[in-house]
């Protein structure tokens, strides 16, 4: 069931809505970049995300083959997601870190599906082998 939820950074300035449904699942990646985060995300909908305050305030990264523009607060570094857009995604998406969402509950995190990708290995449509890091 889709459900609007409120994420900030650490230091509040960045705050954006967004719309998931976390039945659809979450997302656990073992890339360089996610792996390091341990960054936990749900995939949405290029449409499903409003910035509400403090978009001048956020910084882009990209690596590898720059499919993905990951988001960053220039003031106390807390990413809130990474947006793309690829077909195989059904076009533009954001993957917002699960984290960062102020009002979702312990008992939703919890509950919501966990997929995870083998992006080390460009294997996106396989398990790792070990997942018990991400």
């Amino acid at each position: 069931m889709k459900k609007t939820y409120h994420g900030s950074c650490h230091c509040q300035t960045v705050r954006f809505e967004c719309t998931i449904d976390l039945d659809a699942g979450t997302s656990k990646c073992n890339c360089s970049f996610c792996a390091k985060l341990r960054f936990w995300k749900a995939f949405t909908g290029g449409d499903a995300v409003q910035i509400l305050a403090g978009a001048g305030n956020l910084t882009q990264y990209q690596f590898g083959s720059k499919t993905i523009t990951h988001s960053f607060c220039r003031t106390c570094g807390v990413k809130p997601f990474g947006q793309g857009n690829l077909e195989v995604m059904g076009g533009p998406f954001y993957a917002v870190n699960l984290s960062v969402l102020d009002d979702l509950s312990l008992e939703e995190l919890l509950a919501a599906p966990v997929q995870h990708q083998d992006g080390l290995h460009d294997n996106w449509g396989e398990v790792p082998t070990e997942t018990r890091h991400l």
